[in-house]
């Protein structure tokens, strides 16, 4: 059962923040009681001194980079990094700067393996996110230090709701699953169920721990483009490398 305490309207600030495209999705869901009991907890737990990853005004950093009519290709994360200057409010992605992550590490290599890219040297992946990348985590908000303690707080329908918003668009659509959370967080929403115009990739997930159970080799970035390709969508530029300078 949630806790109680003071209601913030949480509703009408997060609306203002939410990209146009997304906001018929989004809008229905964030009235929800289980949405606005999401913003007073989130506005608790910053009052009580916590340290809340990613800071306001990048939560919703994948939505803005990736309107829902531009969304070729769905990434799924489960939340964001828990450490210092990392999230960025787009899934495995940290600032220039910041050490690049073991699970994008492993991201990297399966990215040179399947299309001959080197890693870029950096973990920016907003370029991605500007071509139609959704690069969207379960949970959009984590505690500092604590991996997943913003799991189960009200965030999973906001997500699903997205997630089922492209499933449900005519235009084919690619969703990359890593890991049995982002696959169970699919098998929940049933417009992915019994669909033939999307493609759906299924691996374990990059980290370190499971990578060589089948991540590795899966080719996920290669099947992507290739099917984007062929239903005239475009493919992705995945290559992140920096422009030479002139």
């Amino acid at each position: 059962m949630l806790a109680s305490f003071r209601p913030v309207n949480y509703h009408s600030r997060m609306s203002d923040a939410i990209p146009e495209s997304w906001r018929p999705v989004l809008d229905p869901v964030l009235a929800t009681p289980e949405a606005r009991w999401l913003g007073g907890w989130l506005r608790a737990e910053e009052d009580a001194g916590k340290t809340i990853y990613p800071p306001r005004g990048s939560r919703l950093r994948a939505l803005e980079l990736t309107p829902l009519d531009t969304v070729k290709v769905v990434i799924l994360g489960q939340d964001p990094y828990h450490g210092p200057g990392q999230a960025m409010g787009l899934c495995f992605a940290v600032p220039e700067g910041v050490r690049v992550p073991p699970s994008l590490v492993n991201i990297y290599q399966e990215l040179e393996s399947d299309l001959g890219i080197a890693p870029p040297g950096h973990g920016n992946l907003e370029k991605w996110a500007r071509q139609g990348v959704l690069l969207l985590n379960n949970s959009l908000t984590v505690e500092a230090g604590r991996a997943g303690s913003h799991a189960g707080k009200g965030w999973d329908a906001i997500t699903d709701a997205c997630v089922a918003a492209v499933a449900g668009r005519e235009e084919p659509s690619v969703f990359i699953l890593w890991g049995s959370h982002a696959q169970g967080k699919a098998a929940r929403i049933g417009a992915l169920q019994g669909t033939d115009r999307h493609l759906v990739l299924r691996s374990p997930h990059p980290s370190p721990l499971s990578a060589h159970r089948g991540f590795f080799g899966s080719k996920p970035f290669g099947q992507a483009n290739a099917f984007l390709g062929a239903a005239g969508r475009g493919a992705i530029d995945w290559n992140l490398a920096r422009a030479p300078a002139l």
